[in-house]
């Protein structure tokens, strides 16, 4: 193994890492230093391959979807002649109605492709899925202790310096709805490996105790989104560790999963007090235009509507709202509060596909891997699985994917997810006995083509 593979390895989770703790990566110098990094990633890519004498690449179906939505940007800022407005001639003529918004959107697209890509290709041993998996469950119990910490010593502050007017911050994240589904991925691995029963009888409390406390976190964030996702979270836990399993195991998962659900209210209720949980109904009152999602919904319906069959241009959503916005306009909207109406409204039809084989490749990707014997990557993979699904459930109500921080952990699990249906040469060999490996093999093998 390579010097610049194992320095690839280490920025694949430097990237994580780096990019939560600087407010969640959305701002230009923050979001440049992740280009940085991805861009040195390619290059000892690059370097790794010519000395290995070998192309070192995944050709997964997942890659081709990020791909294809940076591709469809660039081709939206393509001129097709030109137009005249308030007296200014030769404006070109684009799909997007924010060429410069567009192409930015693109290059972002762009650069979080190459890192899942490089990602799924250099999580390629079974030691080094233990060790990502052990980077991110320790990583996101620390994060969640400092976050519950700042919440108390400043509260309006991001570290205790930055403050951002109209924000509600939480942990390092400006958004705590962004906080809030980062907590849902971090908790999403040792949840997986618990339930499936790939944890050993002398770590299980250290588990508990982890996942309870960045549930905790979660929760204090009062995020209402991150609480309803972090619940079908679990429900889909309990759906794919029960198939065909009985009536007592289906039991047993239901009171572990109440058990863990009931100890993070306890914790946020001992640690925030009652208005730990009151803060969720509180968000509803709000008077930030934001909260009102129904009514954005609406108007963004409005601009589908008037931008098919190509969309209106990706990250140009603020300017294809503007024109149907029938409030004040003191307050600008700049995303739909709701991905899938924002893929349509910016995409159009063509975002529409490949957000649809997106999906449909998840969805493939997902039964091969959580049919694996290997116990460790089953748990793994069912967990990742549950991460990726809370995403897609808190998208709904949000934009978190917006988010670098957010994307990167995102695209980690669905790395993790692809990794954990392989095999690999140093897997550990389990030597369980009859009973406790049926008791252990809780999800269903599904037959599958690899």
């Amino acid at each position: 193994m390579t010097f610049a593979n194992k320095v690839i390895f280490f920025l694949i989770c430097a990237c994580m890492i780096v990019s939560t703790l600087l407010y969640g990566t959305v701002h230009q110098p923050t979001i440049s230093l992740f280009y940085i990094f991805v861009s040195l990633m390619l290059v000892l890519w690059a370097y790794d391959s010519f000395a290995g004498g070998e192309l070192k690449m995944s050709r997964h179906v997942l890659q081709i979807p990020i791909f294809a939505a940076a591709i469809y940007s660039f081709v939206q800022i393509i001129p097709f002649g030109s137009f005249s407005e308030s007296g200014i001639s030769g404006i070109p003529r684009t799909i997007s109605l924010a060429p410069f918004e567009t192409q930015l959107t693109g290059l972002h697209y762009l650069s979080l492709a190459i890192f899942f890509s490089v990602s799924i290709s250099y999580i390629n041993s079974a030691s080094r899925l233990h060790r990502l998996v052990n980077v991110i469950a320790i990583f996101g119990f620390a994060y969640a202790f400092f976050a519950i910490l700042q919440s108390f010593l400043s509260p309006g502050k991001n570290y205790g310096i930055y403050e951002r007017f109209g924000a509600s911050p939480f942990g390092s994240f400006v958004s705590r709805h962004n906080f809030a589904a980062f907590m849902e991925m971090t908790l999403a691995i040792p949840l997986g490996l618990l339930f499936v029963g790939a944890v050993k009888r002398d770590k299980k409390l250290l588990y508990i105790t982890a996942i309870t406390l960045m549930g905790v976190a979660l929760l204090l964030s009062g995020s209402r989104g991150g609480f309803v996702s972090m619940l079908a979270q679990i429900v889909l836990l309990i759906f794919l560790t029960t198939r065909s399993k009985g009536a007592k195991n289906i039991a047993l998962k239901v009171a572990l999963a109440s058990i863990l659900v009931a100890a993070v209210v306890a914790g946020a209720i001992f640690v925030g007090g009652e208005s730990s949980l009151t803060r969720i109904a509180e968000t509803a009152n709000s008077k930030d235009v934001t909260t009102n999602r129904t009514h954005i919904w609406g108007i963004t319906l409005k601009v589908i509507a008037h931008n098919l069959p190509f969309g209106g241009g990706l990250g140009a959503f603020g300017q294809s709202y503007t024109q149907f916005d029938d409030f004040s306009g003191l307050e600008r909207v700049e995303q739909a509060h709701n991905d899938y109406l924002q893929v349509l409204a910016d995409a159009g039809v063509v975002g529409a596909l490949i957000g649809g084989l997106f999906l449909f490749w998840l969805f493939q990707t997902g039964r091969r891997s959580i049919s694996t014997k290997n116990l460790f990557r089953r748990g793994v993979a069912v967990g990742a699985l549950a991460g990726i699904f809370a995403i897609l459930v808190h998208s709904l109500f949000d934009f978190v994917l917006h988010t670098t921080a957010v994307s990167i952990m995102f695209l980690l699990l669905l790395a993790i997810l692809v990794a954990s249906g392989r095999e690999y040469d140093d897997d550990e060999k389990e030597e369980l006995p009859d009973r406790r490996r049926r008791s252990a093999a809780n999800v269903t093998p599904i037959s599958s083509r690899r």
